[in-house]
């Protein structure tokens, strides 16, 4: 994705984003994604994120210890006093979706979540947790509908990792990545 052109979102080869209005509006989708949090958005290779997908980061995480979670300090002035420092705010880690991930509309990926390697989210599906590799999830929260291939299959194909091979290796092997029943 060429459009991308902040340093804290990384996105692997072949990775789209199918926006009905304007595709270069991916990182509007990136949401409380404040600098001085240090926080990353990571997407892998070959990944299909679909339009209106949202990833919601660590800025918009409040503290919940005391009787409001409101954050009266960013209002400036006398209530600048209840400044929370970084490290009492709630930080869930960068967010990380693996390779080959398809997520459906209207999906929102929370902050921290790791989604694994050909996984796929649901149209509208809210992802709290993360999901293991080759597992279909989705709801609110978002939960495991199936997995898409057996353990074993699962496992073969993590070592296989064909999203590192080169290119000329991909077009010559379309058939086998893309047929049907490839041995589950």
């Amino acid at each position: 994705m060429e459009t991308v052109t902040n340093p804290s979102i990384e996105v692997g080869d072949y990775t789209y984003y199918d926006d009905i209005e304007d595709v270069a509006n991916f990182e509007r989708n990136v949401m409380y994604h404040y600098d001085f949090l240090g926080d990353k958005l990571i997407i892998g290779k070959f990944c299909m994120i679909a339009s209106g997908v949202k990833f919601i980061m660590n800025g918009a995480n409040h503290k919940m210890d005391g009787i409001t979670a409101y954050p009266f300090n960013i209002f400036g002035k006398d209530w600048k006093r209840v400044e929370p420092r970084l490290s009492d705010l709630p930080f869930k880690g960068d967010t990380i979706i693996g390779n080959d991930v398809w997520i459906g509309n209207n999906a929102t990926i929370m902050p921290g979540v790791k989604v694994g390697d050909g996984a796929i989210i649901a149209t509208n599906a809210t992802v709290v947790k993360d999901v293991a590799p080759y597992t279909v999830v989705g709801g609110n929260p978002a939960t495991e509908i199936r997995k898409r291939f057996s353990p074993e299959k699962i496992a073969e194909l993590l070592t296989m990792k064909w999203w590192d091979w080169n290119i000329e290796k991909i077009t010559e092997n379309l058939e086998f990545l893309t047929g049907k029943n490839p041995g589950v």
